[in-house]
């Protein structure tokens, strides 16, 4: 078997690892969009690595657009395979890519006319224009490929692959994936001298010189305690592991804590000062959870009376989505069920998806909380938000997540930084930066090491890949990882390949 890893390779975004098995079949693991630059990202989404015609199938772990945004532009080019994820993940991906598409057609259509203005008298038959990389008519066509399977059911993709999701806790639907491979033996089918073998599912020696290679793709590994999701379940052991690591080198602070520097954000912005909290926040999952915090300080009669906004639509029918799935959300959710009808709304919330009323926040001078798309300020209503009001020493942009080094969202957190371009324009910073990373969906450096060790036997791991992380996170885990008993471990290349 080979393994070829095609994106998040030291670096956290656009997730693609591809399986060739001995038999012939294509699995690709993900199918991730690279994000975060804007149109500097566009040539590398196009060169995938790979041909979709050839490819078999995809083997989705959650529904985020650095893991899944690419569906589409494979369907777009001739893939007709399946696509397997939880039910949870094929739901959100209809909603999420559909979104993708739109803002594409967006973007593309800002770039070309910035492109007509720089190019006004162009060389015949010569275009500096792109287009979208695929239409919300291509979102529609992968739709009907995606097939379904729920959480600790093993199911065959061919008569030598079989695949089981484990909930990762990291996102609503999220899995890991465990993938057992009938093949020829590797070479170094030996750990410590001693011969280890995989048992077969059937229980019946083939007479072949074969075993069942067992390989687990992590996607991204979720908290050991977060509001609205389960811990990540253990998983069975694997050969060999791909592993994420986007915050290996760093802890987070505990669920309490948090939620107090959250509500010290609030007290001190919307009370003190009048002003107020711009929460850029990812739609599907951090929206969510916030909302659920504020729902809790509210039951509590903690959260000062001011209104609070969840400015996107996509966050609002994200939300529609969990409220869909309450059997996968966290016993804590479930027990605010029993005398809250709505854990993710309150009486000072409002869900706003009309574009008049987004703009008509930008000139109300009350206190209040907005919160909305994108997380790292790349894009979507929350850059509006943001570019009118940094500029007022009363208001203050609460970072609750992960920013990828070169987006707005990091570049706003650099210390002593007096003025940034928003939009083309220089805006003087005056709002008060602050972050709070325990809202993160990704498991710490402990949560992560912790977790693999209780799912698996270190010692009975062949190999493990290191992949979505910046290059010191990744070089930071791949230590600990070390230091729990994991050995012959890879921090891969884009285009590296391996054959196990």
């Amino acid at each position: 078997m080979k393994l070829q890893f095609l994106g998040a390779t030291r670096e956290v975004t656009g997730s693609k690892h591809l399986i060739t098995t001995d038999s012939g079949h294509t699995i690709l693991l993900d199918c991730g969009m690279y994000q975060g630059k804007g149109m500097e990202t566009d040539a590398a989404n196009r060169d995938l690595g790979f041909d979709p015609k050839k490819l078999d199938c995809v083997v989705l772990s959650h529904a985020h657009i650095d893991h899944s945004g690419l569906i589409p532009y494979i369907y777009k080019l001739g893939f007709r395979g399946d696509i397997y994820c939880t039910p949870a993940t094929r739901d959100l991906c209809a909603l999420m890519l559909a979104d993708t598409a739109f803002i594409q057609e967006q973007d593309v259509r800002t770039y070309n006319k910035k492109i007509d203005r720089q190019h006004p008298h162009k060389e015949k038959g010569k275009t500096y224009k792109i287009e979208p990389l695929y239409s919300q008519r291509d979102v529609e066509g992968a739709m009907r490929h995606f097939v379904t399977y729920s959480y600790d059911r093993r199911f065959r993709l061919f008569d030598d692959v079989l695949l089981t999701f484990t909930n990762s806790g990291h996102m609503l639907g999220g899995a890991i994936c465990s993938l057992e491979i009938y093949e020829k033996p590797a070479q170094n089918h030996f750990i410590d001298g001693v011969e280890y073998k995989s048992s077969f599912p059937s229980g019946e020696e083939r007479g072949e010189a074969r075993v069942w290679k067992r390989l687990t793709y992590t996607g991204d590994i979720g908290r050991k305690h977060c509001h609205i999701l389960p811990p990540p379940h253990l998983f069975p052991q694997c050969d060999y592991l791909i592993c994420e690591s986007t915050y290996g080198d760093r802890l987070h602070d505990e669920q309490l804590v948090t939620e107090e520097q959250l509500l010290g954000v609030v007290e001190d912005t919307c009370v003190y000062r009048k002003g107020q909290l711009l929460i850029p926040s990812f739609s599907v999952g951090r929206t969510q959870e916030i909302v659920y915090v504020l729902n809790q300080l509210y039951n509590d009669g903690r959260l000062p009376h001011i209104p609070v906004y969840v400015d996107s639509p996509m966050s609002t029918n994200a939300t529609q989505i969990f409220r869909m799935y309450p059997e996968e959300l966290s016993d804590e959710v479930r027990d605010t069920l029993r005398f809250d009808a709505d854990p993710f709304g309150f009486n000072t919330l409002r869900y706003i998806t009309d574009i008049r009323e987004s703009k008509a926040l930008n000139h109300k001078d009350e206190p209040c909380i907005i919160i909305s798309a994108s997380g790292m300020l790349e894009a979507g209503r929350i850059k509006h938000h943001v570019a009118n009001h940094i500029s007022d020493p009363r208001c203050t942009i609460l970072i609750v997540g992960y920013c990828e080094p070169t987006t707005l969202g990091a570049r706003i957190q650099q210390p002593g930084l007096q003025w940034i371009s928003i939009f083309g324009l220089d805006r003087k910073i005056k709002a008060q930066i602050t972050k709070i990373e325990g809202f993160s969906g990704h498991g710490d450096w402990q949560e992560m090491t912790d977790y693999l060790t209780r799912s698996l036997h270190p010692e009975l791991v062949q190999r493990v890949f290191v992949v979505h992380g910046e290059q010191t996170a990744a070089e930071t885990y791949k230590g600990h990882l070390h230091d729990a008993g994991f050995r012959n471990i890879t921090i891969p290349e884009r285009g590296e390949t391996v054959v196990l």
